[in-house]
């Protein structure tokens, strides 16, 4: 059996001539308020609340803000002006490791000869003279 794979499922459907559901949806809404709001109000309210609203109406259905729908961009800043935004630093301790105090000698370290088990020796001197190097003051 051969199954049709679909093409272009991020691009919705033209439902309404050249316009998606969503875009109707805004759009319809959008008029609708506005003609009943210049039914009910008086004329220079309803041009102050109707215009905007208008816009609004006409940014949500063709507006897109970096190729994403204009209502994902309000649904972000109502979540940023809604949310908390006191953001706190702790400064974390930057000791890795500490040695116990002993009396430092500055004679070099040796790896043993151990050949039997060489990988597990260069890693621990390699780990031992990377904490050295770490605990050393800068000169």
């Amino acid at each position: 059996m051969r199954f049709e794979v679909p093409q272009f499922i991020e691009i919705e459907d033209k439902i309404f001539g050249p316009l998606t559901w969503r875009q109707f949806v805004y759009l319809g809404g959008g008029v609708g308020a506005a003609v009943v709001m210049f039914l009910v109000l008086p004329l220079i309210v309803a041009i102050i609340i109707g215009v905007p609203l208008a816009l609004l109406a006409g940014a949500l259905a063709f507006y897109p803000i970096n190729n994403r729908p204009f209502s994902y961009f309000l649904e972000a800043v109502y979540n940023y002006f809604t949310s908390d935004k006191l953001y706190l630093w702790r400064r974390k301790a930057d000791v890795v490791y500490n040695e116990p105090t002993q009396k430092k000698s500055t004679a070099p370290v040796i790896a043993p000869s151990n050949r039997g088990s060489g990988h597990k020796s260069i890693t621990s001197l390699t780990r031992k003279l990377e904490l050295q190097a770490l605990q050393k003051p800068d000169q």
